[in-house]
């Protein structure tokens, strides 16, 4: 019965340092908090109801090629990087004015990194 006990506890504590390790991976997080992003945007290089997300760090706001972006997105003076999508995914109205995103931003700041982790993975 020790062994078994023994057995046990060893699983145990394997499947929960795992389910620890998995929890600190800043790119699978990301990707599972994209899902709510996925209803708009693509990762595929196709155009949704949102630009497709594809290669977005180092690309200038409002400049994938037949998407129809709003005039404040197309007028917009930013260059995706962390910082500037760490401002509009907490804020998208305040970074951007007049943009026609109906979304009201990711409050919490780790789940942001964890999105801007996974979009850097997107080429």
């Amino acid at each position: 019965m020790e062994k078994w006990a023994a057995l046990f506890a060893i699983i145990t504590i394997f499947f929960w340092q795992t389910v620890i390790l998995a929890s600190a991976d800043p790119i699978s997080n990301g990707r599972a908090a994209f899902a709510a992003c996925s209803a708009c945007h693509s990762t595929t290089g196709v155009e949704d109801s949102g630009p497709h997300l594809n290669g977005l760090l180092g690309r200038k706001a409002g400049s994938v090629s037949h998407f129809d972006y709003s005039s404040a997105m197309k007028n917009a003076s930013i260059v995706w990087d962390s910082q500037t999508l760490d401002q509009f995914l907490a804020n998208p109205q305040q970074q951007v004015p007049g943009n026609r995103m109906p979304f009201t931003g990711v409050a919490d700041g780790t789940k942001r990194a964890d999105i801007i982790a996974y979009l850097a993975t997107l080429k």
